[in-house]
């Protein structure tokens, strides 16, 4: 199946989130309750709310929120042209989500809106894309053709996911991105930080540019485990344009 694919056509992405207010304490009564609620099952206790907050609000769409997407796409060989591959990033990332999502919405309406091109991401169909059309809804941002997939039959909806993939119909595994990459002989340059950092960092560090790189890395991982997924060959480092 990955052979008819057009590599051209696909948009691979990840997401960076982070919980809404950095403090459990800083949640008005009423969203408190609420995150109570959602995560009953995980409550130890009063005093470990603020614990289960931290570990949890973040990958919640409706305690959380996006600070970072990272997009790369294969750039198509000039005419007439045989090279090696060439990978496209660009990033969205702002403090302001709302005018991060709406510039992402516009790139999707733009250019990846039609029915050969594909969104991919590793766990992309149970947290990045649900995550993103989640936020937009919330922010009141009409979703982008790519996301806006109700009333879709499942061969209609054009997502792809290296998870998904990799489990070959078993619905109890998972595999994180960097376990693939090891086992696939990808290499990866050694982080500064981790998911678990990510709101460490964006509200005690302020650093947006840091979580973006981060962000990037999965993304170019992302593209390589796929690549490996279908058989080609890695794209080179010095073949990875960063805009």
């Amino acid at each position: 199946m990955l052979d008819k694919i057009n590599l051209e056509k696909i948009l691979f992405l990840d997401i960076e989130t982070v919980p809404q207010v950095y403090d459990y304490h800083e949640l008005d009564e009423t969203t408190a309750n609420l995150f109570q609620q959602k995560t009953r099952f995980k409550q130890r206790g009063s005093e470990f709310e603020g614990e289960v907050y931290g570990e949890n609000a973040g990958i919640l769409a409706e305690f959380g929120k996006i600070v970072c997407i990272s997009v790369g796409y294969i750039q198509k060989p000039k005419s007439g042209v045989v090279h090696n591959k060439k990978i496209r990033m660009k990033s969205f990332y702002h403090h302001d989500e709302e005018t991060l999502l709406r510039d992402f919405a516009e790139l999707l309406n733009e250019y990846y809106s039609g029915p050969q091109n594909l969104l991919c991401g590793h766990n992309g169909k149970e947290f990045d894309f649900p995550y993103i059309a989640r936020r937009m809804l919330i922010l009141g941002i009409k979703l982008p053709i790519p996301l806006d997939i109700a009333g879709k039959k499942p061969w209609e909806v054009n997502h792809l996911d290296t998870l998904e993939l990799w489990k070959f119909g078993d619905y109890k595994h998972f595999t994180s991105l960097p376990l693939l990459c090891h086992i696939f002989k990808i290499p990866t340059p050694k982080d500064d930080i981790s998911g678990a950092d990510v709101a460490r960092v964006y509200y005690e560090d302020k650093d947006l540019e840091r979580i973006k790189v981060y962000c990037e890395k999965d993304v170019v991982a992302l593209i390589q485990l796929f690549l490996k997924m279908k058989g080609d060959g890695l794209v080179e480092e010095s073949d990875i344009i960063y805009s």
